[in-house]
């Protein structure tokens, strides 16, 4: 048996064309297995056209991708057996229950009556809709209509899940739970590819991101090394002082990586643009001179700071 392959989409020089206007500029990139991926850009960016490709629903004008090694344009049947969708919007027959929507699906996968009860004990279980199984789907909140839509993605058990703007419409606590679902089925090795435009509801799950504008891609990559590309080796520290101190300026200044110093009060701020490894220099200047603190905390660019920084705010 084969090993499986590192990454489990894969996109070349992908394009798409309406008239004279490219919604999709010739775009590469990856996604690597085990990942939740952001897919990020403003309305009007790509990132829905981008979608429907890798979902089999739209043709490219040029370029290719591929869902775990399969094309998705000249095995599109292959491809929808591995992955599962989740589109920006909800649509239902009138009068379906929770039971009957989630059967509907396990039918047009296709699974053996076994397995179709099997699938939607299973995924019920993990979406936390146990209780709403007579409910008629229209009734439901727009919470427990994204919970079910994500339900029936996973009914036939794919490796990936491409979602499209999930936590769009959802209230702040409705948000956070779907978070923690996808944070868990990431634990559990599914593949995640997510597009928002939302940014603060991707900052504390992603792994890894793709920025795109205007059909371009301006950026991709784990998070980490984004945050480095902006920022170049700079890193912010904030120290809280047991006392407030004239002096602490005035030792930080004379250490080496040491900028742009700002203090209100006992908190203090400043860039650092050292290694890592020689911070303790900081703190044992600190301490020699009898300036004790209480905590340190560490600053790092999130997710719309860097987007602001990439992007210049246009769209199609």
């Amino acid at each position: 048996m084969s090993n499986p392959r590192e990454s489990i989409i894969e996109v070349r020089d992908l394009k798409m064309t309406y008239g004279r206007k490219d919604a999709v500029a010739g775009i590469s990139f990856d996604v690597d297995r085990g990942v939740i991926h952001g897919f990020i850009g403003p309305n009007g960016a790509g990132k829905t056209t981008t979608i429907r490709i890798l979902a089999t629903l739209q043709v490219p004008s040029a370029g290719g991708a591929w869902i775990d090694g399969v094309n998705v344009v000249t095995e599109p049947k292959e491809v929808r057996r591995r992955l599962g969708y989740m589109p920006d919007y909800f649509g239902v027959y009138e009068g379906l229950s929770v039971t009957e929507y989630l059967e509907f699906f396990a039918l047009a996968h296709r699974l053996a009556p076994a397995r179709r009860r099997s699938a939607i004990s299973d995924v019920v279980e993990l979406t936390d809709l146990g209780s709403l199984l007579e409910v008629e789907v229209h009734t439901l909140s727009k919470g427990m209509r994204q919970r079910l839509c994500l339900a029936q993605t996973l009914l036939h058990e794919p490796d990936l899940l491409i979602l499209d703007e999930p936590a769009n419409g959802l209230d702040p606590r409705a948000r956070i739970e779907f978070r923690g679902l996808l944070t868990e089925l990431r634990r559990l090795g599914k593949t995640i590819f997510l597009s928002s435009h939302i940014l603060s509801e991707l900052s504390p799950i992603c792994d890894s991101v793709s920025i795109i504008e205007m059909g371009a891609l301006v950026a991709h990559g784990p998070l980490e090394q984004i945050q480095q590309r902006i920022r170049g080796s700079d890193v912010t520290f904030e120290i809280r002082l047991v006392e407030e101190s004239d002096a602490v300026e005035v030792v930080l200044s004379q250490l080496p990586g040491v900028s742009r110093i700002y203090q209100e009060g006992r908190s203090v701020r400043f860039d650092w643009e050292g290694e890592d490894s020689e911070i303790h220099q900081v703190w044992g200047a600190l301490s020699a001179k009898k300036i004790a603190f209480t905590s340190v905390k560490r600053h790092e660019d999130d997710l719309e700071k860097l987007f602001m920084n990439l992007t210049t705010g246009e769209v199609q």
